[in-house]
């Protein structure tokens, strides 16, 4: 600051200089806004694989001047309807390396009401994308999506065996788990215009080791439910070919439904073989979406 004595004018204010500090202090707060909205741009992608769909569900809400602070130590609250303690048993269909080896997935098992061969090689696009890993793929999107709620999940396969699984164990692997729901994921292979999706229900059996009529109600409720999470959340239509367009079909020739004593369903995502549903099928964001709405249903089954 200037001195003026009584002996001279004092001299016109000037702008006090700028110090090191301010300079950089002035420089870090445009940067700093640049990074939050870079931040708020990404921050909802669900942190999954490239060309995955965003999370769905609206942002958090911001925290107003009643909400207090939860100091470092302070357990965050559980979310509402937490899906701690439940057991989801997720079925990839089929197996990548099935196709490797014919002899041990063509050997026939007990399913109850007949015997049939161990597993498949599933079908596939007509351009090579196979339904062993769209199963795997859209299986691990579920998985992801149940662990943040707080259930535990359980694969039949991972990618890691050579082979199967046999139809009989993936359905023991869920009854071992006590498993509170069970699904298993496929895609079709039916004829170009058949489109759309449909959940596979167990009938009532009770034949040899099969007796599915303590499992047929709660499976039918997971499966309505499942059927209209994937409606909502993929768009896609129920099947114009299974299920007389309810997007439902109970059957009792399949070992993994015959043989669970847990709510299980099968789904059958989309039809590979047509081009409309194939061109969804390989898309990474699709399969997210389709993630998200299996994900619904088994939810809202397990909340009640």
């Amino acid at each position: 600051m200037s001195y003026a004595g009584p002996d001279f004018d004092a001299p016109e204010p000037r702008r006090p200089r700028r110090g090191p500090l301010t300079v950089a202090i002035a420089a870090l707060v445009p940067a700093a806004l640049l990074g939050w909205l870079v931040y708020e741009a990404v921050a909802d992608t669900g942190g999954g694989p490239a060309g995955a769909a965003p999370r769905t569900g609206p942002p958090a809400a911001a925290p107003s001047e009643d909400d207090g602070k939860l100091s470092p130590s302070s357990p965050a609250p559980a979310p509402s309807g937490s899906l701690k303690g439940k057991v989801v048993l997720v079925d990839p269909g089929h197996n990548p390396g099935n196709f490797r080896h014919a002899t041990e997935i063509n050997r026939p098992v007990d399913i109850g009401t007949a015997r049939k061969e161990c597993d498949t090689t599933g079908t596939s696009t007509n351009s090579g994308y196979t339904e062993a890993r769209f199963t795997l793929d859209v299986a691990r999107r579920l998985r992801t999506i149940l662990e943040r709620q707080g259930a535990t999940v359980k694969f039949t396969q991972d990618g890691d065996r050579a082979w199967g699984p046999c139809v009989d164990e993936r359905a023991r692997m869920g009854n071992a788990a006590h498993a509170d729901a069970a699904v298993s994921v496929h895609a079709d292979g039916a004829a170009q215009g058949d489109r759309g999706f449909h959940v596979i229900l167990p009938a009532s059996v009770h034949k040899g080791a099969a007796d599915t009529r303590p499992i047929v109600g709660p499976s039918r409720d997971l499966g309505e439910r499942i059927e209209a999470g994937f409606t909502r959340v993929t768009g896609s239509k129920p099947s114009n070919y299974v299920g007389d367009g309810t997007g439902l079909d109970v059957r009792s020739d399949l070992g993994g439904l015959n043989l669970s004593t847990v709510p299980k369903v099968f789904i059958e995502c989309g039809n590979m073989r047509d081009s409309t549903d194939a061109a969804r099928l390989t898309s990474g964001a699709w399969r997210q979406r389709a993630a998200q709405g299996i994900s619904e249903g088994i939810v809202g089954f397990l909340r009640g």
